[in-house]
C-alpha cells in the first residue's frame, strides 16, 4: 500500500457518483499517417500516429474505423474505464456548464489530437514528444469525457501545413475536440506572431517551418462553443514570454475554445524543458482520477511545479467557469430558483493557496445541506465526507483524513454497495495510505483496528494489504 499515489480533492477513482459522466466502455477510430500522405487504420486497440519522417506526397487515402481503434499521424519515428460523471443519481451539485469536451454527453464521438513538436538539434527547448508515450497510455474515451473516441497523434511532424491539414480534418468532426499540445514558442520578428515551432524549424526559416499560432485559433475558432478544449503545456523563447508577460491574452484561441495550459520561459542552456503540465494530467487520469477540467488543471499545475528543484516561472492558462443561467420565468408570479455554481472548483483554489479552514468551512456547509436534503445514509452525504477527507490530505492531516476515508468506506457498506466495488475499495485504500503517513503513534494505534477490520471485510485488489497493515502494527 505504500506505492499508492494519493489523489487531489474529488479525483475519486472509478465511482461514476463522484464528478463528471458516468463510467462507460470506450472505443475509439485511430488514423494513421505515415507522412506520405497515405493514411489507414489499425485494428482495436492500436493508435494512428504522425511524426517527422520526410513527406513524399501521395493522396492515396485508405480508412477504415474500427470500435476500440486509435489512430496515430506522423512523419517521422514515433512512438480501465473509468468515471468521470456529476455526483451520484439524485446529487443536488448546482449548475456550472464545464468548459471543454465534458460539457457534451457522453454519447457522443469525440476527438483527441496529440500533438508534440520541438525542433531537432540545438534549438530544442522542450523534450516535448516525451509525453507522448504516457498520454498514448490513457483509454481514448478518457481523452475525450465521450463514449467513444477517436485518437490522432502528430510526433515532431516536419511541415506546419501537413500540421495544418489535420487540424482542419478534426475541426470538421461534429464531437468534443480535445487537443493536447506540448511544444516551444518562438515570435515572428516580422509580424510579431507567436509560432509553434516543428521539428525543421530554425530561427531564419520560422515563417516557413513553424506552425502559426493563429493558424490554431482559426481552425478551432470555426466549431460550435463549447465543443473545443486546449491543453497546452508550452516553452517560450524570450520575445514571446516578455509580450506574454504584458499581454496574457496573447494566446486566446476565441470565445468558443477553452484553453488550459502553462508557460513556462524556454530554458537558456543545459538539458530541454520537459512537459510535467501534461505529464500531470496523462498521470491523474491514469491513477483513476476524473474531477472537473478546473480541477485537474489546478492540480497538474501544483504537480508540475512541484516537479521543478526551484520554483519555476510560470503563467497560467484557464477560461473563467460559465454559469448556467437560470431560465426566464414564463410570468412573474412563477419564481425561478437561483442557480448555483458548482462548489468544487471554489473549495478546492482555496486548500491549494493554503486556506484550509476555508475549505473545510465550504465542505462542511454542503455536507450539512446534503444531510438536510438526502439524509446521513445517501450517496450525496458520502461524496461530501469524501472531501473532506481529501481537505483533511491536502491540509497535511493524514489521521484526520484516513478517519474521514474510514467513515466512508463504512457509509457505502452501508448503502448495499458490495466489499469488491471500486468506490468502496478505493476508500479503503485511501484510508490505509493515509494511516501509513500518521506520525504519532498514539493515533495511528486509535486508529489501526478499526483500519483492519474494514481490510479483513475489505481486502482490495492488490493482493498482501491486510497482512502488510498486520506486520506494520507489529
Amino acid at each position: 500500500m505504500a506505492t499508492l499515489d494519493p489523489v487531489v480533492l474529488l479525483t475519486y477513482a472509478y465511482g461514476p457518483t463522484i464528478i463528471g459522466q458516468a463510467a462507460t466502455r470506450y472505443g475509439a477510430g485511430v488514423v494513421i499517417d505515415d507522412g506520405n500522405g497515405t493514411v489507414g487504420t489499425r485494428s482495436a486497440g492500436t493508435r494512428v500516429r504522425e511524426t517527422g519522417g520526410r513527406a513524399s506526397g501521395g493522396g492515396d487515402a485508405r480508412t477504415r474505423a474500427y470500435p476500440g481503434a486509435d489512430i496515430r499521424a506522423g512523419g517521422g519515428a514515433g512512438v480501465g474505464d473509468a468515471a468521470i460523471g456529476t455526483p451520484g443519481a439524485g446529487a443536488s451539485v448546482p449548475g456550472v456548464s464545464e468548459p471543454g469536451a465534458a460539457s457534451v454527453g457522453p454519447a457522443s464521438v469525440g476527438t483527441a489530437v496529440l500533438l508534440a513538436a520541438a525542433p531537432a538539434g540545438r534549438g530544442r527547448a522542450m523534450d516535448a514528444a516525451s509525453v507522448l508515450p504516457v498520454l498514448a497510455a490513457v483509454p481514448p474515451a478518457v481523452l475525450t469525457g465521450t463514449a467513444t473516441a477517436t485518437v490522432v497523434e502528430l510526433a515532431d511532424p516536419l511541415d506546419p501545413q501537413t500540421v495544418l491539414t489535420r487540424l482542419r480534418a478534426v475541426a470538421a468532426s461534429p464531437g468534443p475536440l480535445v487537443v493536447f499540445l506540448a511544444g516551444q514558442l518562438h515570435l515572428d520578428k516580422r509580424q510579431f506572431l507567436p509560432h509553434l515551432a516543428l521539428a525543421r524549424t530554425t530561427a531564419a526559416t520560422l515563417r516557413y517551418t513553424a506552425l502559426p499560432w493563429h493558424w490554431l485559433a482559426g481552425e478551432l475558432g470555426r466549431r460550435p462553443a463549447g465543443t473545443t478544449t486546449v491543453v497546452a503545456d508550452l516553452a517560450a523563447d524570450p520575445d514571446v514570454w516578455q509580450r506574454l508577460t504584458a499581454a496574457p491574452d496573447l494566446l486566446h484561441l476565441g470565445p468558443g475554445t477553452h484553453l488550459y495550459g502553462r508557460v513556462t520561459p524556454a530554458p537558456r542552456r543545459g538539458e530541454p524543458a520537459t512537459p510535467d503540465y501534461l505529464r500531470a494530467w496523462a498521470e491523474l487520469w491514469r491513477a483513476g482520477a476524473r474531477p472537473p477540467l478546473p480541477a485537474m488543471h489546478a492540480e497538474a499545475c501544483v504537480r508540475a511545479s512541484a516537479a521543478r528543484a526551484t520554483a519555476p516561472e510560470e503563467i497560467l492558462l484557464a477560461p473563467a467557469p460559465v454559469v448556467v443561467p437560470a431560465p426566464a420565468a414564463p410570468a412573474p408570479a412563477a419564481p425561478v430558483a437561483a442557480v448555483v455554481q458548482d462548489p468544487h472548483p471554489a473549495i478546492l483554489a482555496a486548500a491549494m493557496a493554503g486556506r484550509h479552514g476555508e475549505a473545510a468551512a465550504m465542505a462542511a456547509a454542503w455536507e450539512s445541506e446534503a444531510l438536510r436534503r438526502h439524509g446521513p445514509r445517501s450517496a450525496e452525504a458520502v461524496h461530501w465526507t469524501e472531501v473532506r477527507a481529501d481537505l483533511a490530505r491536502l491540509a497535511g492531516d493524514p489521521a484526520r483524513s484516513c478517519e474521514l476515508w474510514l467513515a466512508a468506506a463504512e457509509f457505502r457498506l452501508a448503502l448495499r454497495q458490495q466489499a469488491d466495488d471500486p468506490d468502496v475499495e478505493a476508500a479503503v485504500d485511501r484510508a490505509h495510505h493515509q494511516w501509513e503517513r500518521v506520525d504519532d503513534r498514539a493515533r495511528a494505534g486509535a486508529l489501526g483496528p478499526a483500519l483492519v477490520a474494514l481490510r479483513e471485510r475489505v481486502p482490495g485488489p492488490r493482493p498482501g494489504a491486510l497482512d502488510a497493515l498486520r506486520r506494520r502494527m507489529g
